[in-house]
């Protein structure tokens, strides 16, 4: 089990419901409101239902996150980090069936090895998605089977790294004209950006909200 956090921690820390539209932008809301009403109109022309699963595998030393190199062929977001993950399908029973069904298609993980945690906040991408992320544990004895049309790689990161300031890049980002922070997750070789760092981000937040009484006095991460 993770040093800082256990699985009810987590479960705590988490929504049980997904996000309503209306919540989709929850980051515009410390800007003047003339701002944020021109940035909502500029990424709202197009926001497609889509759902990604965010792997917390459960091993020994410590939870990582289970994540997925895109294909550098790929229509949208091609080369990134990103988790597994997709549109969500009329099939779908909810968003986190659509997360279980895309991460079986694009890297072959059974949904009996996945124990549902709960949602995060969704985040509107530029390039027109809606996406519900879903945080599931993983059990460490999974097995892969890649869809290497959409995917080049799949690697795991200590949740511990990730969670840990010294270990994020800061840098700003004009999004019409609105200015926000954002964060780059170096790791190795690779570089953890945009809406996967995002949410990474989110859950470092709802977790250090929840941080449990033991590391209250210093020992998590500073902000």
């Amino acid at each position: 089990m993770d040093s800082l956090y256990t699985k009810q921690h987590i479960r705590d820390a988490l929504d049980r419901a997904p996000s309503t539209p209306e919540e989709d932008m929850h980051w515009l809301s410390a800007a003047p409101p003339e701002v944020a009403a021109r940035v909502r109109a500029t990424l709202t022309t197009r926001r497609t239902p889509a759902a990604v699963l965010i792997p917390l595998v459960e091993r020994d030393a410590g939870m990582t996150v289970l994540l997925t190199q895109r294909a550098t062929t790929l229509k949208d977001h091609a080369g990134q980090i990103s988790f597994p993950g997709g549109r969500i399908e009329p099939q779908d029973a909810d968003a986190w069936h659509a997360a279980l069904r895309e991460s079986f298609e694009e890297i072959g993980l059974s949904s009996k090895l996945v124990e549902f945690a709960g949602y995060l906040p969704d985040h509107v991408v530029i390039s027109g998605f809606r996406v519900t992320p879903v945080v599931g544990f993983v059990n460490p004895s999974y097995q892969l089977n890649i869809a290497a049309a959409e995917v080049h790689d799949v690697f795991e990161v200590p949740l511990d790294y990730i969670l840990d300031a010294a270990n994020h890049k800061s840098r700003q980002r004009k999004i019409g004209e609105l200015t926000v922070d954002i964060h780059d997750i170096p790791y190795g070789e690779r570089n953890i950006w945009g809406a996967t760092a995002g949410m990474l981000m989110t859950l470092r937040t709802r977790l250090m909200q929840r941080r449990l009484p033991e590391h209250q006095a210093g020992m998590m991460p500073p902000s």
